[in-house]
């Protein structure tokens, strides 16, 4: 089987893939039928946090999101979509999410934390991180989750999640 790869950052990288997603920052509408966002508001309701517009924002932002973005590229994205929160609030407002597990940290290793949303295992994927640009792209292959399932029933550890990260160089970068 053939990977996926989602998103069209890395110009002419798009132009054989079968699922092309979207480009990180960008903003959209939440996604149909998520409920994330709603489970994210119940949850941070319950543990006292306030109804707010800029976690209103970052909220929606995320929940159209198909792969992780830093707490920069949340700011960023919120300004151009004229929603600006502050700095300071889109971290305070990702610490709280996380504190949560209603999103995860995601180490690409570029020395920046990116966030998703946590606990949409049907939406799982991994990342593929140029080493040229910075791109981050996610990537899903049911051959990999199959290996690893398999795996899983080989070593001493009841394998609860997994997180790959390929490293290499887009197709612009090689070139």
């Amino acid at each position: 089987m053939t990977p996926t790869v989602e998103g069209s950052g890395a110009g002419g990288m798009a132009d054989d893939l079968s699922n092309v997603g979207e480009v990180p920052g960008a903003v959209s509408a939440p996604r149909e039928g998520s409920g994330w966002i709603e489970r994210a508001e119940g949850a941070l309701a319950a543990a006292g946090h306030k109804r707010g517009g800029a976690r209103r924002a970052v909220l929606e932002l995320l929940d159209a999101q198909h792969c992780a973005l830093t707490a920069l590229e949340v700011e960023d994205a919120l300004r151009l979509a004229e929603r600006s929160v502050s700095r300071a609030s889109v971290y305070r407002i990702l610490d709280e999410l996380e504190g949560l597990r209603l999103v995860q940290r995601v180490e690409t290793g570029q020395a920046m934390v990116r966030y998703e949303r946590a606990g949409e295992h049907n939406e799982h994927h991994h990342h593929l991180v140029c080493d040229g640009c910075g791109l981050v792209m996610p990537f899903s292959d049911e051959a990999l989750e199959q290996a690893i399932t398999s795996l899983s029933g080989r070593v001493p550890l009841t394998v609860s999640e997994h997180e790959i990260v390929l490293r290499g160089e887009c197709r612009d970068c090689a070139a």
